[in-house]
């Protein structure tokens, strides 16, 4: 079995309790207001906007910018599980989700916004070709916004290793957080300039972006969420925060 296959495999012995996870009121709340600093100031203009989220899991992307940008979405999206297609389009039968390999991903279509949320780094050995090939998907002036865990210090590694072999929410054989180094490297070599990148890994993300793999972290409530932010949004674009944080945010945009 494949790395890709065993990922698939994993994720969709994981994926109801994902996704149940993920429906509680202090990680929706701190996600909503995660995104809306990561959108503040930037100015969308477009009316229509064509948009690929490619390793789409639940769609998440699609609700993220229904929220954030005043246009009208024309979505598409695809994910290497065929169970968690079916569910998303039980739930959403007008849009268009279907299975695919994103590392044999291709077509003519040329979209305004391609959206990546975690999903990189379950693939983190494709991840030039991933890159390359989005990048050719894009609009002449389209972007990219990619989330993923990261670390940029050999502590946050350290860490990070020991809680992929011990968790059973990860699968430490098929899946690898970025140094920040070489995913901007990365970004780089494959003609992606990185326009806004902000490091929000940092309490607020421990405590509440993982309650499937942490549960036991999810403490307080609606009001305590919103003082954790408070505080380390001054470090999300700082040198602390880049050090620090266990994961990255980047908007980015074609370049010729």
């Amino acid at each position: 079995m494949n790395k890709i296959e065993k990922q698939r495999e994993h994720f969709d012995g994981i994926a109801d309790r994902y996704y149940k996870a993920r429906q509680g009121k202090n990680h929706l709340h701190f996600k909503h207001l995660l995104w809306k600093y990561f959108f503040r100031g930037i100015d969308w203009k477009k009316k229509r906007t064509l948009v690929l989220e490619p390793m789409c899991g639940y769609s998440e992307g699609l609700k993220i910018l229904r929220k954030n940008l005043n246009t009208e979405i024309i979505y598409e999206g695809f994910d290497y599980s065929q169970p968690l297609i079916d569910e998303v389009k039980k739930n959403n039968p007008k849009i268009k989700i279907y299975k695919q390999d994103v590392t044999k991903f291709k077509t003519n279509n040329k979209y305004d916004i391609i959206i990546i949320i975690g999903g990189l780094h379950h693939v983190y050995s494709h991840t030039n070709i991933i890159l390359n090939n989005l990048r050719n998907c894009l609009s002449k002036e389209g972007y990219m916004i990619i989330f993923e865990p990261t670390q940029n210090n050999f502590l946050l590694r350290f860490i990070r290793d020991k809680i992929y072999r011990k968790n059973e929410i990860f699968d430490s054989d098929t899946e690898k957080a970025f140094d920040l180094c070489a995913l901007n490297e990365s970004f780089r070599k494959n003609k992606l300039k990185i326009e806004k990148q902000i490091y929000p890994g940092l309490l607020g993300y421990i405590l509440y972006y993982n309650p499937d793999a942490f549960p036991l972290l999810n403490i307080g409530g609606r009001l305590f969420v919103e003082i954790i932010f408070n505080v380390d949004k001054y470090f999300y674009r700082n040198f602390i925060g880049k050090c620090w944080s266990f994961a990255t945010m980047t908007l980015l945009k074609r370049e010729e």
